[in-house]
């Protein structure tokens, strides 16, 4: 007897090693057998809404390409206009270099800290006011992009004026001018019969194949363009390009800066960190899957600034998409125009539910701290989710421009989450971890930052005035 109490006592202490993430209580049950039983539980932790295990690298590789590659593709080739193709890629190249660096911030202290979100982080660094800051950043953005993404959807079916001229949508061009394909009514059967479905998926590794195939429609977008832009340079009708920027006659010092922040944009993911990384089997899968994720995205960016500026030159628009509503000389010149309209109108719409859920999320967070988490709440998800389309399909219908949207989000809110708030919470080191070249590096990317973005508001403030 004594020698069977030894080795029961030698198993329960070799379950335990093998459990440290989690406390357990051994307890007796009636038939005398131990059972192991958790006292501690994460409940406000994301893991509660989304169950380790259901995510695969490629899966998220997927939704955070998805995040990245949304509707920032369509304004590249005005930057690369405006920077010319060199430095255009250089800019690109470094920018996503920096997220890479305050990525891997938010990871390690994650790793090390208790708390499983954005704004939980924060509020270990910072306290109540840290997590408020990330929770407001995150709502202006993700609903600003959600606004920007309805727009444009708009645009291309319904098409929109611009500088004096007025572009017609691929559904007026298809059958006229109507009442039923006024933007009004267009964009309400897009929200409610393609997004809806996919923004009551409850977890975000259920989007992964939509975000795959959102993916594969934006090389679709691409790689006709692309052929477009060959096909005019074979017949000797491409524009002609610039390697730097043209300071003698248009571009002036400050319109550089003001290029950033819609990179920054583009490349700004740190909303949906945390969800994803919540679903991951191997959470140190994040940082392999970040860096593969952001090559996918700087290829795509690159070649579409590449083509799209050898293809329309000059020309361009904020909008790239509004470039393809010219007139062809051909049927199936015309074909194609519609085709990649319509592929990156369908690309943005499968975006929408990725960003939607860091919203929801954070949303929730913020209002109800204390409730059980969202995801088994169906009544309390339905109505946050219902109230949301119904406030973003609202707004989309009565903004005019998304350029200078896209440049207040990149200069403002998208800033501080993709560079200020790591590089704070690195120089802050409330878990000890920070190395001095980290902390050198936090203050260099802050530093950065706000004199981007001070510039970059500053001049277009200037501009519009």
């Amino acid at each position: 007897m004594k020698c069977f109490s030894h080795q029961k006592e030698t198993v329960g202490k070799l379950l335990r090693s093998q459990l440290p993430f989690k406390k357990y209580n051994m307890k007796e049950t009636e038939t005398g057998s131990s059972d192991l039983t958790p006292v501690l539980a994460d409940a406000d932790s994301l893991e509660n809404q989304s169950p380790r295990g259901l995510a695969s690298v490629s899966g998220a590789v997927f939704n955070i390409c998805t995040t990245m590659v949304g509707a920032g593709i369509m304004s590249i080739p005005a930057t690369v206009k405006v920077l010319g193709i060199i430095p255009g890629f250089a800019v690109m190249f470094m920018i996503a270099v920096l997220v890479d660096i305050t990525v891997e911030f938010l990871l390690r202290y994650t790793q090390s800290g208790k708390s499983t979100t954005y704004a939980g982080l924060m509020a270990e660094s910072f306290g109540s006011l840290g997590s408020l800051a990330v929770q407001i950043c995150v709502m202006v953005t993700n609903l600003g992009c959600l606004i920007i993404y309805l727009i444009i959807i708009g645009d291309v079916l319904c098409g929109n004026e611009s500088g004096g001229t007025l572009h017609l949508g691929v559904l007026q061009e298809w059958f006229g001018i109507q009442w039923w394909n006024s933007r009004a009514y267009v964009i309400l059967f897009v929200v409610l019969f393609v997004m809806l479905p996919l923004v009551f998926l409850p977890h975000m590794n259920s989007l992964r194949h939509s975000s795959a195939i959102s993916i594969l429609l934006a090389v679709v977008f691409i790689a006709i363009s692309s052929a477009m832009a060959i096909y005019a340079f074979w017949k000797g009708k491409t524009q002609n390009m610039r390697l730097l920027p043209d300071f003698a006659n248009q571009v002036s010092i400050f319109d550089l800066f003001t290029t950033v922040p819609v990179l920054v944009t583009g490349f700004g993911f740190h909303v949906n960190i945390h969800p994803i990384r919540s679903e991951l089997s191997r959470p140190s899968d994040m940082s392999y899957a970040v860096r593969i994720s952001l090559a996918i995205s700087i290829a795509i960016y690159f070649s579409i600034g590449f083509f799209g500026y050898m293809l329309f030159g000059e020309s361009i628009m904020s909008d790239i998409l509004v470039n393809f509503d010219q007139n062809s000389d051909s049927a199936i010149g015309q074909l194609v125009n519609n085709t990649v309209r319509l592929s990156y109108a369908m690309h943005l719409a499968l975006v929408f539910p990725v960003i939607n859920f860091s919203l929801r999320t954070n949303i929730d967070e913020l209002l109800f701290a204390k409730k059980p988490v969202l995801a088994k709440d169906k009544s309390r998800f339905t109505i946050l989710t219902c109230l949301l389309l119904a406030l973003t399909y609202t707004i989309a219908i009565v903004i005019p421009n998304i350029w200078y949207f896209f440049q207040f989000l990149g200069s403002t809110t998208v800033v501080c989450l993709s560079f200020i708030f790591p590089g704070a919470i690195v120089l802050r080191d409330v878990h000890g971890i920070s190395r001095r070249k980290d902390k050198v590096m936090a203050i260099l990317v802050i530093i950065m930052a706000i004199l981007t973005s001070m510039i970059a508001i500053a001049t277009n403030l200037w501009t519009v005035g």
